[in-house]
């Protein structure tokens, strides 16, 4: 073998070795660049599996609290005929007829009242309570220095709860005073 066939030999087998080194790279960043795909696949693929738990628990949720409060607007439309029905069986007669009826329909009432607690409807108090936003309305306000600020004085009308919500807040006439200038604001 003459040295000019020995050195193109030599580079043959170099550019050989080069050339599956080249595709050894080409390779590894094929595989590397498919391992971060599947990387980001199997993170949306985890996403969209808790997204979907969450709208699964979220739906259960809002379909537990539709059938809790499903009366809601029952109980609300109860309430008017309810306090006219109380405020007649409180009023005063002289009339001894009327008040043997009366006794009977305040009974009546008390059973109603009964109905509407066992169902979940309760009285907000408010009567000598302090004000709270939450749960009354003030709709008036009135100036008695012999009492707190904030208290509510009178009830206009009365509030519910239905279970844990607020059904009808209370409105009410709170004091309220102030000693500045020596005037009340």
């Amino acid at each position: 073998m003459t040295e000019e066939l020995k050195d193109q030999i030599t580079e043959e087998i170099v550019e050989t070795k080069e050339t599956k080194k080249e595709k050894k790279t080409k390779q590894q960043l094929k595989i590397e660049s498919l391992e971060q795909e599947v990387k980001e696949l199997n993170d949306k693929y985890l996403r969209t599996l808790a997204e979907t738990e969450n709208y699964k628990k979220r739906i259960t949720q809002e379909r537990i609290n539709d059938r809790k409060y499903a009366a809601t607007n029952f109980a609300l439309e109860l309430l008017t005929p309810y306090e006219q029905f109380s405020k007649i069986v409180e009023f005063p007669s002289d009339n001894e007829l009327l008040n043997n009826f009366l006794i009977g329909f305040k009974m009546i009432r008390d059973q109603f009242k009964d109905a509407l607690e066992k169902e979940g409807v309760v009285k907000i108090k408010s009567l000598g309570e302090v004000f709270d936003a939450k749960v009354h309305h003030a709709v008036e306000k009135d100036s008695d220095k012999t009492k707190d600020n904030g208290i509510i004085l009178e009830v206009l009308q009365d509030g519910y709860y239905f279970k844990d919500r607020i059904l009808r807040p209370a409105m009410v006439k709170i004091n309220e005073w102030s000693e500045e200038n020596g005037e009340d604001k």
